[in-house]
């Protein structure tokens, strides 16, 4: 069975974080791993509190993953400080991973802000280089690209400055826009716009880090990443579809053990 690893926060709803991940990754056919960067009190609403592991104790986590069942792909989601970035980069680069995903998450859907200010340009500096792919929201791309975002010649500004810059290809999700819920990918220097029919559903917690850790799944299984991401987008369109609901706003991957029909299957 393949495997991929998960590094990222955990979140005690349910939806969102590690818990999404490792449903997601399962549902995707592969075995999922994970290295928690913090424990986050939090729940669709918003986020109560954040207690971060230390530098060290990650360290070993990752250790402990690669030193005995090596992933072969990587989703890297909430890492809220810089200390914590340098480790993973770190411990990334001297187990050669491959097929990294980074989420670069700033802040919960709610609002409540997950990246300390330090650990940004650390991020950019130690973490984005490494990755195959990174799937920023557009609030998170205006950020990093330091362009306002207002159409899709916007999103292939930011998406191809970000990739050139860090030498990596870029997923610009595009469902902060008014209008269609478009995504671009940005990879060797070319365009592919992935449209998509903006869904009617407020249960939508989660739902980053449940594509980010759909494309590091079928990555592992052995699609490229044009498939990684169709297949992914697939995945969680059909999540938010089923308009199913745990209670006042819970994310598609908290139910997402119900979605028959959607285990993706290896090439």
């Amino acid at each position: 069975m393949r495997r991929a690893l998960t590094i990222a926060g955990s979140d005690s709803s349910g939806g969102a974080g590690i818990q999404a991940d490792l449903k997601t990754m399962l549902m995707n056919g592969v075995y999922g791993m994970s290295a928690i960067t913090a424990l986050t009190a939090q729940n669709t609403t918003g986020v109560r509190a954040v207690f971060e592991v230390s530098p060290e104790f990650l360290g070993q986590e990752l250790d402990a993953v690669f030193e005995d069942i090596y992933p072969q792909a990587v989703k890297v989601g909430m890492v809220s400080s810089g200390t914590l970035i340098e480790v993973i980069a770190e411990r990334l680069n001297f187990y050669r991973a491959k097929n990294i995903v980074v989420d670069p998450v700033m802040a919960a859907a709610s609002g409540s802000s997950l990246l300390k200010q330090d650990a940004a340009q650390v991020l950019c500096e130690k973490l984005l280089p490494l990755s195959s792919l990174i799937t920023p929201n557009i609030p998170e791309a205006e950020y990093l690209a330091g362009i306002l975002i207002r159409s899709r010649k916007d999103m292939e500004a930011a998406a191809k400055r970000l990739g050139n810059l860090h030498r990596t290809s870029v997923l610009l999700k595009g469902g902060h826009n008014v209008g269609d819920a478009a995504d671009l990918l940005y990879a060797n220097g070319g365009f592919h716009w992935f449209e998509g029919q903006r869904i009617d559903n407020p249960n939508t917690h989660g739902t980053g880090c449940t594509l980010s850790s759909a494309i590091a799944a079928n990555l592992a299984k052995g699609f490229d990443l044009d498939q990684s991401v169709r297949r992914a987008k697939e995945y969680i369109s059909g999540a938010l579809e089923a308009m199913l609901d745990l209670g006042k706003g819970s994310g598609p991957m908290a139910h997402g053990f119900y979605l028959e029909g959607y285990f993706m299957e290896g090439p």
